[in-house]
């Protein structure tokens, strides 16, 4: 048995081959976080994950009977505390992803990743830059959606609190809409950089190319989730989209889930981790 050729799926080359009788074929649980190292982007991933459950199991407990109480403030706050969140460690991650590309495909070097950055920024000023923005976004988010729920149950008008929290929304769709600009600044410059190597990392048929399209999608979808936000918000409490679920779970949570789909299966330690294609 031991001598038995391993199950094909990933193996840590650091653990013997699986060959017991009780052994699964790929280490089941965590096998990518720990395979490639990548910890800021898994832990990250993982969170936006949990965010989500959460935050729907208390959207089902504020929906109508007998699921739940939709008069019910705590459950209100609570499902939009946490459905808000997730798509900043969503965001998060990939503002990690672009920084590990830009160490990675610049091999070390600082002077090349400066040209491949995107204005020459920094990889810690491109963090710090959106992180601080999206955590600001969030808190003022999360005041106003606190303030319209205590509203509500006082059954006074939430249009101040509803303004708080579109305001939250507006500078979280400007700063992103920034981000992007910035990551197809970083596309046009490692296309630039590809052909003066001779090296085309997001070529057809290059095995990259997909981690590249995985990490502009998820960006693009996280976006259209932010936008929904916003044109809902800006139709008030009661509005046309606030009032019919359908919006909701095709606008919010579709994306969401599609772009951490995207992000989990294209996991970009693939590429920038430990004995990732991009620094072999």
């Amino acid at each position: 048995m031991a001598n038995k050729a391993p199950i094909d799926g990933y193996v840590d080359p650091t653990i013997p081959n699986p060959n017991g009788p009780n052994d699964a074929p790929i280490i089941i649980y965590g096998y990518r976080l720990y395979a490639t190292r990548l910890y800021a982007f898994s832990i990250l991933l993982i969170f936006t994950t949990l965010c989500e459950i959460i935050g729907y199991a208390f959207r089902m407990r504020s929906s109508r009977p007998p699921l739940g109480n939709p008069y019910n403030v705590i459950n209100f706050i609570v499902q939009y505390f946490f459905i808000v969140c997730a798509p900043v460690f969503l965001s998060a991650a990939i503002y990690t992803t672009l920084t590990s590309f830009i160490g990675a495909m610049s091999g070390g070097n600082s002077a090349a990743a400066r040209q491949l950055s995107p204005l020459g920024l920094s990889k810690r000023t491109i963090l710090g830059i959106f992180i601080t923005c999206d955590v600001v976004a969030t808190i003022v988010q999360v005041a106003g959606a606190a303030l319209i729920g205590v509203a509500e149950s006082d059954r006074k008008s939430p249009d101040t609190a509803n303004n708080i929290l579109l305001g939250g929304l507006a500078f979280q769709v400007f700063a992103f809409l920034l981000f992007l600009g910035l990551l197809f600044i970083f596309l046009r410059n490692s296309g630039k950089a590809g052909k003066a190597t001779g090296r085309d990392d997001a070529g057809r048929g290059n095995p990259l190319r997909m981690y590249i399209v995985a990490l502009v999608a998820s960006s693009l979808l996280v976006y259209l989730r932010t936008i929904f936000r916003l044109a809902e918000t800006a139709q008030g409490v009661m509005g046309y989209a606030s009032t019919h679920e359908p919006f909701f779970g095709a606008l919010e949570f579709a994306p969401i889930v599609m772009a951490i789909t995207l992000l989990g299966w294209w996991h970009p330690g693939r590429l920038v981790g430990k004995n990732g294609l991009l620094l072999r």
